[in-house]
This record gives structure tokens, sequence and C-alpha cells, in this order.
């Protein structure tokens, strides 16, 4: 398989994988290093040991959870691409909306993995990275990822910037704000800043309402 620019995959590279699960995480790194030419290179379950390891050992490939602890994916996304390292992200997620979809490709990242997808996609998207592609997991509609949003009512959520994305995301999980404020390297006032706005947008005005809203729309289901 040749990639966009005409080029065979690279026979050897490295790799990093952060799960927020420390068990996950190193499960994906030992299952990584049987793909063929897979040298694992660091495992992690904390956003900002992610950054700290791709900042100083620049892997080919760093393999991610959307939900790491302190520093948010996307947050890590968007510093490795403005540092200029030829580090490319694939995202690991249990979530498909198409919200979440969206801004975790604009932040940067250049493959998005269900949780719930086999290590055979896991794979075919490093290869596919690796070569300066795109990779998805086949279950995700991208022209329907891509497409402007026909209706609020249908995707109410494209009403949001990432940043309020990101707000809202942490804020119906359950994570308060000063902890909010440290995984995206805002202040706490500007974090209130954005749960307000967010909230005027949605015409939703505290918290239980936010996580009923994602329970009806399917961005969270209910623990029981």
């Amino acid at each position: 398989m040749l990639g966009e620019n005409g080029n065979s995959p690279p026979s050897a590279f490295s790799l990093l994988v952060a799960d927020d699960l420390t068990l996950v995480s190193e499960g994906l790194a030992s299952l990584c290093a049987n793909f063929a030419g897979c040298r694992v290179v660091g495992s992690c379950s904390d956003g900002y040991e992610a950054w700290r390891l791709i900042e100083s050992l620049e892997p080919d490939i760093a393999m991610i959870d959307l939900e790491l602890p302190r520093l948010v994916a996307p947050e890590l996304i968007r510093r490795t691409r403005e540092s200029g390292l030829a580090t490319r992200i694939v995202a690991l997620s249990t979530r498909a909306d198409r919200q979440t979809v969206i801004e975790t490709l604009r932040s940067g990242a250049s493959g998005f993995v269900l949780k719930n997808s086999s290590h055979r996609h896991l794979e075919e998207a490093c290869r596919q990275v690796l070569l300066g592609g795109l990779y998805l997991s086949p279950t995700i509609d991208l022209q329907r990822a891509i497409r402007p949003a026909e209706s609020a009512e249908e995707h109410p959520l494209h009403l949001l910037s990432a940043r309020e994305h990101q707000v809202f995301s942490l804020l119906v999980e359950g994570v308060r704000a000063k902890e909010i404020a440290a995984r995206l390297a805002l202040s706490p006032k500007t974090v209130d800043t954005y749960r307000a706005s967010l909230m005027r947008k949605l015409d939703i005005h505290d918290v239980a309402g936010l996580v009923k809203f994602a329970i009806q729309h399917k961005l969270i289901t209910m623990q029981v």
C-alpha cells in the first residue's frame, strides 16, 4: 500500500501509548509491540506525562486516549502540532459523535480509532498515518462527520467552539472547574466564562441539565 506521496510505509517505527487506565495502557503497548516493525518506547496514563514523553522521545506515533487526566487530548495534540514535532497522533475514544470526531481532527490528530475496534484496525491506523494519510475507524461515516449540520436540533453541539466543547465534555463527566482549568491550561475564571457561554448557547442553566442533555444525545451513557 502506498501513501499519498507514493511512498512505501517505513519498515520500522516508534510508538508511545497513553490511556487513562494504566492496565489498558500497558495492554495496548503489549499489543502494539507485536505489530511488524513497531518499537514501543513508552506508555503512560497521564496527559502531562504523555506530553513530556512526546517532547523528549519524539515517537513516530503517539496513540492517546481522549479521556487522559490532567491535560486533555485536544490540548496535547495542539501542543504537539505547534511544537513542530513530527509525531503523528492516533486518538482512541469510546465516542463517535460528530463533534468529538471533528474537534479531534481539527486539533491535528491523524487518526481516530474507536475503542471497540479490533487490533487489526489499530495496526491499519498506524500504517495509514505513517504514510501521511488520515485514518478513521470503519464504522465512522466520514462524510457525515465533516458535512455541515443540517439543523441545530440534529447536531446541537455545533453551536459550541472547540474550547466550549472541551469544557462541556469535562463538566458532564463530573470534573470540577478547578481541575478543568488545570487540564486545559486555563485560569478558573476563563473556565467559568466558557461554562457560562456554552450554557447560554444550549439554553441550559446548570450542570445537571448538561448531563441530561448529554444522555439524551447519546454523548454519555447512564451509569447503573
